[in-house]
């Protein structure tokens, strides 16, 4: 195609950015990108009931916070209507739509009652065989109309689509569909047509529940003689059930899982996986690498499960890999959330929590419960930990008072100080370091698993290991 590729994002501000939503934005932002297209976005706003500033700021927030920017907008099709209203006018005096004196009430009980007796409904056109003449006498004598396309029934509608391949539609099943309602509001498939040849839109790639939508606005390109784009509609998301992703499923908005620690990167890679692969067994794939090696080819037509499970994975394999700096910000925020006062903690120190933890946390709300023990000492002791480490009361008191009287006195408080110091009394008690670091690793942190004790021992700082192992000691006296 010689003409610069243009793709559009059209979210509806009726809600929050779905994970749906988003990986119809990333799909067009990455074909764009990789092609050095266009991503325009587009606030598809005309329900002026359920649209709201509050649902526009999070749609756009999340797209910032998945890296997802764009060219061109946000445009507010709203502000268009009059372009849509004008679009019907012409398609009415051309002949190619006509005026509907239809009750909508009435229709939609006809509509009811053929659902109840499992038979198929659709608007049988009988307004269409109304004179023109006689149509516009009847509106100008007040009696309200909306404007319905004349859907032109001996025809097919084919088009190829780029996941699903040749597409045919038997025109006599397509409805003669409202375009114009009563109140001269537009209707989806108007404005989105009369949007889409506004902003030269050559590749529309949406999901697959518009696929029906599609000959209908292929009817309207027509009629409105402007070039058909291409069409890619992408696999639906399903939840672990294999139902379609719903609110029952937990978190469905991509707000949820940016308030809940994961990282933008790692949800980009995770979202460009639902519907679309590689090619190979890769999983972890940073955006260069996305921008580089995505097609529609390589879209899947079956519809995707959205594991979590999977995702939280990924999201550890992604704060294994990123630079502990990267991190920071994020593992700040969540021990302050967590209600660990951080005073006297500044980046240096707390980068070493992260380099010991990042490893046994999948997201940043997980370093509270991995390492609360850092800002809080514990207040308690696991009794698992205790039967398991401190099984024998006065041996675990002994060695652990063998330790803080050694690292009592240290001249340099290191990692390797404190490990000869630990491993020296091990060695002149002809017993493995473990008998004492593990004993010590309870004291220190309540529980009998964690990052490695020399190193945690360095970040606490001599004061406050004396204070717990002093606490440890007296807990265990007399037990």
């Amino acid at each position: 195609m010689s003409e610069q590729i243009r793709v559009r994002f059209a979210p509806s501000p009726t809600g929050y950015l779905h994970v749906g939503g988003a990986r119809t934005a990333l799909f067009n932002w990455l074909y764009a990108r990789g092609r050095q297209g266009v991503f325009v976005l587009r606030i598809e706003d005309t329900d002026l009931e359920r649209s709201s500033d509050e649902m526009v700021q999070a749609i756009t927030d999340g797209l910032g916070w998945l890296g997802i920017d764009w060219d061109e907008g946000p445009f507010f099709q709203a502000e268009r209507v009059e372009d849509h209203r004008q679009a019907a006018r012409d398609l009415l005096e051309r002949g190619l739509a006509y005026r509907c004196f239809c009750d909508p009430e009435e229709l939609e009980a006809e509509r009811l009652q053929a659902r109840q007796e499992n038979a198929d409904w659709r608007y049988d056109g009988r307004c269409r065989h109304i004179e023109p003449e006689a149509a516009r006498e009847m509106a100008e004598a007040g009696q309200p109309f909306a404007v319905r396309f004349k859907v032109p029934h001996d025809q097919e509608v084919a088009f190829h689509d780029h996941v699903h391949g040749p597409m045919s539609f038997d025109g006599r099943q397509i409805e003669d569909f409202v375009i114009l309602r009563r109140d001269t509001q537009p209707t989806y498939q108007l404005a989105c047509v009369v949007d889409d040849v506004w902003m030269r839109i050559t590749h529309v790639i949406r999901g697959a529940d518009h696929l029906s939508n599609t000959p209908k606005q292929i009817l309207l390109y027509r009629a409105l003689g402007a070039s058909l784009p291409e069409f890619a509609h992408l696999p639906l998301i399903l939840g672990p059930d294999k139902s379609r992703l719903s609110k029952r499923h937990g978190a469905t908005s991509v707000g949820e899982y940016r308030d809940q620690g994961y990282l933008a990167e790692a949800m980009v890679n995770f979202l460009a996986l639902l519907g679309w692969s590689p090619g190979d067994d890769r999983e972890f794939l940073r955006r260069p690498e996305l921008i580089e090696l995505f097609s529609m080819e390589r879209v899947l037509k079956k519809p995707s499960v959205f594991d979590e499970t999977k995702l939280e994975w990924l999201n550890g394999q992604y704060m294994i890999q990123l630079p502990s700096d990267e991190l920071l910000a994020g593992v700040r925020r969540a021990f302050e959330t967590a209600g660990h006062d951080l005073d006297g903690w500044d980046d240096e120190r707390l980068l070493r929590v992260v380099d010991l933890l990042k490893e046994r946390a999948r997201l940043f709300r997980h370093y509270p419960e991995v390492g609360g023990w850092f800002f809080s000492a514990p207040g308690t002791y696991a009794e698992e930990s205790v039967a398991k480490r401190w099984k024998d009361p006065a041996e675990a008191r002994r060695r652990i008072g063998a330790v803080r009287e050694q690292v009592s006195g240290l001249a340099d408080w290191t990692d390797a100080a404190i490990e000869e110091v630990i491993r020296g009394l091990a060695e002149a008690e002809g017993v493995g370091a473990g008998k004492f670091i593990h004993p010590v690793r309870v004291a220190l942190t309540g529980v009998h698993t964690g990052p490695g004790l020399f190193e945690l021992m360095t970040v606490l700082g001599r004061d406050e290991v004396l204070a717990r192992l002093d606490r440890a000691l007296t807990w265990l006296e007399g037990r």
